[in-house]
């Protein structure tokens, strides 16, 4: 079920009417919770998706993000939370015409039906009272393009049609104190490559066969590293030219996880707990981000002629 209102629209999750009880009830949270340690815990976190043509071009990029919260508060307590002042809804984007640089453009808004929506559509705050435990507030998407965090570039050389020479560069396009965490970069390679040899400024990289892959790994890449990988394949004499054009088209794939950081920019401004038993807590905020579906199309190989 969606609410639609002036111009935009916010779908609400698992929407229910809820009673007007005078004591504040709610039907997803039961009234009488105790505890003797209070938490709230906010985890912000966006997955990315993008795909890079094989000239350095952003073909398209998408952006999933989710407000999960964990908590354990006694009493029916009301939280108050604002986004940064980045934030730009389909309304405000609608209405201006054209968007703000730097603006976060949300898109497909998604509130847990615990979200009062009338106090966000007037004020820009969300207020709600929320069920006990892990849930997920509100999930959005963004479709303006991001730069990628992570950028890679390659060239593949094929040597007398009987050697394959790679090279991947990867370089951290975020700021020097961020670091990604396994990092994984996945370069597809001819089925009937052989003999790999691998050399690399940082990391590991293994041949995975089954996947037709030579597979990099760095742990961890501080913001503004670059680092490089060299592979040599063996190619058997009469190898299959069709299927090494085909392996050309397969993108290179890259997955990583940033922590302490949205691609975004979206940041919790503030968040409020407001109890009548007046509980003190005290909120943590997390952010991370998530690559998991970055490709980085190849460039078509060059190739060496063998000498007479």
């Amino acid at each position: 079920v969606s609410t639609q209102s002036t111009g935009h629209k916010l779908a609400r999750k698992d929407d229910v009417s809820v009673p007007a009880a005078v004591t504040g009830a709610v039907n997803w949270r039961p009234e009488g919770l105790k505890f003797r340690k209070n938490e709230l815990l906010v985890d912000v976190v966006e997955s990315v998706n993008l795909l890079v043509s094989s000239s350095g071009s952003l073909l398209r990029s998408e952006v999933l993000g989710s407000i999960k919260i964990n908590n354990h508060i006694t009493g029916m307590p009301e939280l108050r939370m604002a986004l940064n002042d980045r934030v730009q809804w389909e309304r405000q984007a609608a209405r201006a015409g054209v968007s703000k640089k730097g603006a976060i453009e949300m898109e497909d808004v998604n509130f847990h039906q615990c979200v009062k929506l009338s106090k966000f559509e007037s004020e820009r705050v969300i207020s709600f009272v929320p069920p006990d435990g892990e849930f997920e507030l509100m999930s959005y998407r963004l479709t303006s393009n991001v730069k990628p965090l992570i950028w890679v570039e390659s060239v593949i050389e094929m040597h007398a049609n009987s050697r394959l020479e790679i090279l991947v560069k990867c370089k951290a396009q975020y700021k020097e104190r961020s670091t990604a965490n396994d990092v994984v970069i996945t370069i597809p390679v001819p089925p009937d490559a052989d003999s790999p040899i691998f050399k690399s400024s940082a990391g590991s990289c293994v041949y995975a066969p089954e996947k037709n892959a030579a597979v990099w790994t760095i742990k961890q890449l501080q913001g503004g590293r670059e680092f490089r990988l060299r592979a040599h394949f063996g190619l058997p004499s009469l190898h299959d030219e069709e299927s090494t054009k085909e392996n050309a088209k397969r993108p290179i794939q890259v997955s990583f996880q940033v922590p302490y950081l949205t691609v975004s920019g979206l940041m919790v401004k503030y968040l409020k707990v407001v109890t009548r038993e007046n509980t003190q807590v005290a909120p943590w905020v997390r952010y991370a981000t998530i690559g998991d579906n970055c490709l980085f199309r190849i460039p078509a190989y060059t190739s060496t002629p063998a000498h007479n």
